[in-house]
């Protein structure tokens, strides 16, 4: 059994505007991880200005994701009883506030201690965004907006590796950060105006411990996001340290990889949403994710192909992730669709935290050809996690 559809649950909020709520929870998800994006994007600045070496700078990754994964269970709990709105207001909030620290980090323990912070809103991206996708958008088009709205994280990346980046050129990299931060707190307000009230807080049982499909997509999850975290965190050192780039040309990457992220999350996520085989999807995309990990790989020799394999990882691996929160949003049980969704993310966030530490130790060696490898291998894992879970449900419905 699912969530109640969006005609019973938008009782008295009157006919929304789909378009606005997928605009709005488009920008959530990009405010909510915006801040990991501008360090890789910003990282050549920030290694030269603050001091910071690039195995302490996935260590800042690793204390946002590693927030995000304690506090996932409970954000997505909190999702299901106060209601979406409140919790992607805070969201937003506490965005701000991170940026903003950010902005104003004068040492590495200073900025690691403000990318901890971000790690809240991560928790709460997920539930809340899901949660409001099935509590205003109509079912035939869930899977679209979900794209979409998953696609928001890309436009971070995008906005993180071009215009930011452009703009730390001119007005310096603080300046660049607190913009970006007075944008998430018009957002929030946004959030007050389109959005319907939330329902009374209803009875749902706190689940912990994820199972069956929950179990598989967060296993998938861990190690989809190990090879991600890694390519978002180190793309741009690599672009300078390794292929020659400029800074800006190097954040250019990043926002390739970001539209590239954007085309693949809304195609693909249309596929799950219309076909009945979208449990297919997360295996198959995550084996494109390998051969585009494997040709970054390469490009250590032959650099032009870095470019190839950016758009690779954004429409394979990055669409993966989407894919697995529409499976989420098809298969939510009544009243814990926040608390599944978190599961998932919670294993998506501790591969974040685990991925690039271990990517790092290679890079600070300038063994970036290894630290490619070994994201690929993170996703061949990934691949055969999905394929095998897939696998058992084909069988499963087989035999009924």
């Amino acid at each position: 059994m699912t969530e109640p559809s969006a005609a019973r649950v938008d009782r008295g909020g009157g006919q929304r505007s789909t378009g606005a709520v997928t605009a709005l929870l488009t920008c959530a998800m990009a405010f909510s991880m915006l801040q990991l994006f501008l360090l890789g994007a910003l990282g050549p600045r920030l290694v030269d200005e603050l001091a910071v070496s690039p195995a302490v700078l996935g260590l800042t990754t690793t204390a946002g994701f590693g927030v995000a994964t304690v506090l996932s269970p409970v954000g997505g709990r909190l999702v299901d009883r106060v209601g979406p709105r409140r919790c992607l207001a805070a969201l937003l909030m506490v965005s701000a506030v991170a940026l903003a620290l950010i902005g104003a980090a004068g040492s590495a323990g200073f900025l690691v201690g403000a990318v901890a912070l971000g790690g809240l809103p991560q928790a709460l991206a997920n539930p809340a965004t899901n949660k409001t996708v099935l509590k205003v958008i109509p079912a035939a088009r869930r899977g679209a907006v979900t794209g979409m709205k998953q696609s928001g994280v890309q436009l971070g990346t995008f906005a993180a590796g071009l215009p930011l980046t452009a703009l730390a050129g001119v007005v310096g990299w603080r300046w660049a950060v607190w913009t970006a931060a007075g944008a998430a707190v018009v957002t929030a307000g946004w959030t007050m105006s389109v959005l319907p009230a939330d329902p009374p807080a209803g009875p749902a049982a706190p689940v912990w411990i994820p199972r069956g499909m929950v179990a598989w997509l967060a296993v998938f999850s861990l190690l989809l996001g190990c090879g991600i975290a890694s390519v978002n965190t180190y793309l741009a050192l690599y672009g300078v340290r390794r292929l020659g780039l400029g800074a800006t040309a190097a954040g250019g990457l990043v926002a390739v990889l970001g539209v590239a992220g954007i085309v693949g999350r809304v195609g693909w996520s249309k596929a799950a949403g219309r076909l009945g085989r979208a449990r297919w999807l997360p295996g198959v995309l995550a084996v494109g994710a390998t051969g585009a990990a494997l040709l970054l790989a390469l490009s250590v020799y032959a650099h032009p192909l870095a470019w190839v394999a950016v758009v690779g990882v954004g429409v394979f691996a990055v669409a993966a992730n989407a894919v697995s929160m529409v499976l989420v949003i098809q298969r939510a049980a009544v009243g814990r669709a926040g608390q599944d969704s978190a599961l998932v993310s919670a294993g998506f966030f501790a591969g974040f935290a685990l991925g690039p530490p271990l990517f790092g130790t290679l890079a600070e060696a300038g063994r970036y050809g290894a630290g490619w490898l070994l994201v690929a291998g993170e996703f061949t894992g990934a691949a055969a996690v999905a394929l095998m879970w897939a696998l058992r449900e084909h069988r499963s419905v087989a035999s009924r």
